[in-house]
């Protein structure tokens, strides 16, 4: 899928219900989709319950466990996708305070005050720009270099693997992969 911020409005509430249907569906890439749209809503909500950032995080694994397991079960023309899933994680993290003891959490209207976490528009085109600027000048690269750096920063690869699956000698790859980096902060004007 494209961009993980979802536009505003009715565009992005049909996102997240496709995604949601795909989910339904045992589509684990969908799961991915609507964790990139939710994630920051969902982990305010469980920091406010769980008062504790490690807590909050353990909380938010099992909640999209759940929303893994009861996808479903959403209905959209009863309740939006995401009051629907923040309401798995508001009591994902009451039941989590309630196993360990806790007492009385912050009422569940609190929640419609949480900062919303996703970036602006105009900073949702800058990254854009930016992203098709490092694209343009990755490929104005010349084919080893260029084929190394993605392989490395976009696939994981180690320069060991890559020296390897290139037969060349490890110092070999990692002047390819220095002097491409370089060359990519040079046309991006960095350097």
């Amino acid at each position: 899928m494209a961009s993980p911020t979802p536009p505003a409005g009715d565009g992005a509430r049909a996102r997240l219900v496709q995604a949601l249907a795909a989910v339904a569906s045992g589509d684990r890439k969908a799961l991915k989709t609507v964790y990139d749209l939710t994630a920051a809503k969902l982990m305010g909500v469980c920091l406010r319950i769980c008062q504790d950032r490690e807590a909050a995080e353990d909380v938010m694994q099992e909640v999209y466990l759940k929303v893994w397991d009861r996808a479903g079960r959403f209905d959209a023309s009863r309740a939006s996708p995401i009051t629907w899933l923040c309401t798995i994680a508001r009591n994902t993290a009451i039941d989590w305070r309630r196993a360990r003891g806790l007492g009385e959490t912050a009422p569940v209207e609190a929640v419609l005050e949480l900062p919303d976490g996703r970036p602006s528009a105009e900073a949702l085109l800058e990254a854009g720009e930016t992203e098709a600027r490092i694209f343009d000048c990755l490929e104005a690269l010349e084919e080893k270099p260029r084929g190394a750096i993605r392989a490395a920063f976009f696939h994981g690869r180690t320069y060991p693997e890559l020296a390897a699956a290139a037969a060349v000698p490890l110092g070999t790859m990692k002047s390819w992969i220095r002097r491409g980096l370089l060359q990519l902060r040079g046309c991006l004007g960095d350097g």
